[in-house]
């Protein structure tokens, strides 16, 4: 992976803040400046260091990726936009009420860097649980599936929340390849798939991947930290006031409900 110059990062921090403005009041951007603007992956993953600076302390990570043989991608999912199953979720950074459904993996152990790749069974040794989970999607751009897809990247990957529904028992003997999912927004079913993850139904590709290659980033995953790994359903849009709910076949669910707008 490229390395950002110095001369680059010294630029990337305007939009850093560019960003963390927007979310911070609820005031979203039609675009980047010309000169603020993320010109690479690599670019777009120092803004979302710099912006989870500012948030300290980090929940997880979502990673996903475009293919079931791509390389993943990744980004931090602050403590604070963490919530319990069943959460009311308000405030300005809530605008859009997006709402994937995801299945998530709780880390039961540090994996810090050691230097060499953990192993699959290593990684797997180390996940505590396995849980249905709903990833709220927000931005700060007024149409943020419009923007280049660096300029998404950057701004968190679109996260603005999550989820985790309880602990699936039987998670390993579960055929993600034929699991079913429905999302439903205030009762009425919206989305319907089977096996239906981009990044393909081996999740725990994306884990190891993680505790490797990311642990450049990450520094390590830590107890406690989730990971979700990429949306089953794509992303629906909901409502203030809506309730929804990630129903997977074996796997359980999750639920949500935003704030109506009266209550912000």
């Amino acid at each position: 992976m490229p390395k950002v110059t110095a001369a680059r990062e010294s630029v990337l921090y305007r939009p850093a803040n560019t960003l963390l403005d927007s979310r911070r009041t609820g005031v979203p951007l039609k675009d980047l400046p010309e000169e603020q603007r993320p010109v690479s992956e690599e670019e777009s993953f120092f803004v979302q260091d710099v912006m989870m600076k500012a948030y300290g302390d980090i929940g997880g990570w979502k990673i996903g990726a475009r293919g079931p043989e791509a390389v993943p991608f990744f980004a931090p999912m602050p403590l604070y936009t963490v919530g319990e199953n069943g959460s009311l979720f308000r405030g300005p950074l809530h605008r859009l009420h997006g709402a994937e459904a995801e299945i998530a993996f709780r880390i039961g152990r540090d994996l810090p860097p050691i230097g060499t790749p953990y192993s699959r069974d290593e990684v797997v040794a180390a996940i505590g649980s396995c849980h249905p989970a709903i990833e709220i999607i927000e931005s700060a751009f007024v149409q943020p599936l419009e923007v280049p897809r660096e300029w998404m990247f950057a701004d968190m990957q679109m996260h603005g929340g999550f989820v985790a529904g309880p602990p699936i028992t039987n998670w390993q003997q579960i055929d993600w390849a034929k699991e079913r999912v429905t999302l439903l927004v205030d009762g009425s079913v919206r989305v319907e798939n089977e096996g239906s993850n981009p990044g393909g139904t081996d999740l725990v590709r994306l884990l190891v991947y993680l505790a490797n290659e990311g642990a450049k980033r990450t520094g390590g995953l830590k107890e406690g930290q989730f990971v979700t790994t990429g949306s089953w359903t794509g992303v629906t849009w909901a409502t203030a006031g809506a309730s929804v709910i990630a129903k997977f076949e074996h796997a359980g669910e999750a639920a949500l409900t935003f704030a109506s707008a009266h209550r912000d």
